[in-house]
């Protein structure tokens, strides 16, 4: 079998869930309200933590990049090629672990400002928010084009979501968007799901891209299972046996309301989906008509994802 010299190359992109609601909620009930297993948000960040030293200290030619993702925001908390100047060249063991220190504080460091800003925006909206894994997508791929659009060779670029919150069902069209983006481009969208509630995104994005959905049974084990997991190449996993999810929620939003549906109407112009009947589809100005209650012309009812 042909191998390239980057095949074992990884260039990890992590989106992290920092979102306040949901790990403040987890913190005043002691880990019995969102399922998290007593994980506080302290030890998923040091997994977390230990998951990013682990990438990088399996080959010296690996990337990894953390963007945090909070309810209303996302942002950039570390790029190992910019911070730490690592090109593939041999460094001494006393120097690494000099960068590894400093590359835990300056996480350390941009989480906690990150945060504060986050929180600071909570306290003006007492809703429940959902994470903004939407935006954390977009920022994800657009860093990956770049990684790409440079000069050859190219590591293997895959994204990894350790999420917590559950699906927020407005955000389904852009998620979609981003997932069939990552599938056009080859890129590897991985999951690890925390929280109490399964992701149907995020079960659709690695169905979709070929990655894995795993939700641990033991979240105080995050960084066993991320390490033995989630720190396996592309190229690696041809030759293993890695856990696989044993069913996909292939429901989607509708357009209309935002909400998940079992069954709902399809346009067949572009295919939009509504949970009721509609004159004219609000996406591409199709108008329809209707016969009788069983019979519709134009928009046809079927369940997504069929």
């Amino acid at each position: 079998m042909a191998r390239n010299p980057t095949d074992d190359v990884s260039q990890v992109v992590l989106l992290l869930d920092v979102n306040p609601f949901f790990w403040g909620a987890e913190a005043a009930s002691g880990g019995r309200s969102n399922g998290s297993g007593g994980l506080a948000f302290d030890q998923y960040f040091q997994h977390a933590l230990m998951f990013v030293n682990g990438i990088l200290l399996l080959n010296h030619t690996n990337r990894i990049v953390i963007i945090a993702t909070g309810s209303s925001t996302c942002a950039f908390l570390y790029d190992s090629t910019a911070t730490d100047g690592i090109n593939g060249s041999s460094v001494t063991s006393k120097a690494n672990k000099k960068t590894q220190v400093s590359r835990t504080e300056l996480i350390t460091k941009s989480m906690q400002e990150f945060v504060s800003k986050e929180e600071e925006a909570s306290k003006e909206s007492s809703q429940i928010q959902y994470s903004n894994i939407s935006g954390s997508l977009s920022m994800a791929l657009c860093y990956i084009q770049r990684v790409l659009r440079g000069p050859l060779p190219h590591p293997q670029a895959r994204i990894l979501c350790l999420q917590g919150s559950p699906d927020a069902p407005y955000q389904y069209i852009s998620v979609m968007n981003s997932i069939f983006s990552a599938q056009r481009n080859g890129v590897v969208i991985d999951a690890c799901v925390v929280g109490s509630q399964h992701s149907a995104f995020l079960q659709q994005a690695t169905h979709i891209t070929g990655g894995i959905y795993m939700k641990p049974p033991q979240p105080d084990g995050l960084f066993e299972y991320l390490m033995m997991v989630f720190t396996t190449d592309l190229f690696s996993r041809q030759f293993l046996q890695l856990p696989r999810p044993v069913g996909v929620d292939f429901r989607a939003s509708c357009f209309c309301h935002k909400k998940t549906i079992d069954m709902g109407f399809v346009c067949s112009v572009c295919l939009s989906i509504f949970c009721k009947h509609h004159q004219t589809c609000s996406t591409c100005g199709a108008t329809f008509s209707r016969s009788n209650s069983t019979t519709v012309t134009g928009m046809k009812r079927k369940a997504p994802g069929s």
